[in-house]
């Protein structure tokens, strides 16, 4: 398979569709509201809410309470039970809790939502700079990180994060893996985290990993110059719901956006398939690492 021949297997991935659920809920109450010409506001006060509530409701970003989805679609005129019962149920689904949640104490709150899209996704591309991927560090490699990221962090604390970090990985071995395509440009793999001992394992790692169905790793090389990955790391999920539009995820020091507009998701999309084509292809970037592991 070449860097370019990905297609988008029809499963969900373990762990993400609560988070799914409550996006594609939200987007269908969203829908609902506006076919009816009704206002935020006056929504809101139909359930005895505040206009960002409904707007945090229809962006899938709390949970739902079946009196308000019952409420909701009485008052955009969803009478039919079957349809009633099939959101509601969709409502029930959605607020199931993620495995992650258990990590709540040790996760920036923006993280949450990342790590559900993220075990559901079907595909994931991402390119990154300053680090390796979350999803491709051995376990000594994310100690550092986490550590150096977590200077006043204690050592519980720094374990958990580390231990989420390896129970997102799964996702990349489990039954219904998602394609994961990830540029990383080499100064993120020339950065020391750890001593050299865990560096030339993460190498090794990242060679034992790209050489799975499912993994498809290019290097930036320094000797390319300047390329489409200009504006920093970012990272794009895609998801086998039609009705879900792919997102794309940047994380900030303090917070985190999800874009999913077409025109935005675009732009990331031209920023990616140009890093795709510049990098050496797949076999030529394990050489490139191979290099680095002589050198260390």
């Amino acid at each position: 398979m070449t860097a370019g021949d990905w297609g988008r297997p029809q499963a969900e991935g373990p762990g993400g569709g609560s988070v799914v659920r409550r996006i594609l809920l939200g987007s269908q109450l969203r829908r609902l509201r506006e076919t009816r010409g009704i206002t935020r506001e006056g929504a809101g006060y139909s359930i005895r809410a505040s206009e960002s509530k409904i707007s945090r409701m229809e962006l899938g970003r709390v949970s739902f309470k079946a009196r308000d989805v019952e409420d909701l679609l009485t008052l955009y005129g969803v009478h039919d039970e079957a349809e009633r019962g099939q959101l509601l149920a969709l409502a029930k689904e959605a607020n199931i809790a993620g495995w992650w949640h258990s990590y709540s104490d040790v996760l920036p709150g923006w993280f949450p939502t990342y790590v559900g899209l993220e075990g559901a996704a079907s595909v994931i591309r991402v390119y990154e700079v300053q680090f390796v991927h979350g999803l491709l560090q051995t376990e000594a490699y994310a100690q550092a990180v986490v550590a150096r990221g977590m200077p006043d962090g204690s050592r519980a604390d720094i374990d958990r994060r580390v231990a989420l970090r390896l129970e997102r990985q799964k996702i990349l071995v489990s039954e219904r893996a998602p394609r994961f395509h990830a540029v990383l440009d080499e100064a993120a793999l020339r950065r020391p985290y750890g001593d050299r001992a865990v560096m030339r394992g993460q190498l090794e790692y990242l060679i034992d990993m790209s050489q799975r169905p499912n993994v498809c790793l290019q290097v930036m090389p320094f000797s390319f110059g300047g390329h489409s990955g200009e504006s920093g790391a970012f990272a794009m999920l895609g998801f086998p719901e039609s009705d879900l539009s792919d997102v794309v995820y940047l994380e900030q020091l303090t917070s985190a956006l999800y874009l999913d507009k077409p025109e935005e998701v675009a732009q990331y999309e031209s920023a990616f398939d140009g890093l795709r084509k510049d990098c050496p292809g797949p076999e030529e970037s394990r050489d490139l690492l191979r290099g680095l592991l002589q050198l260390g």
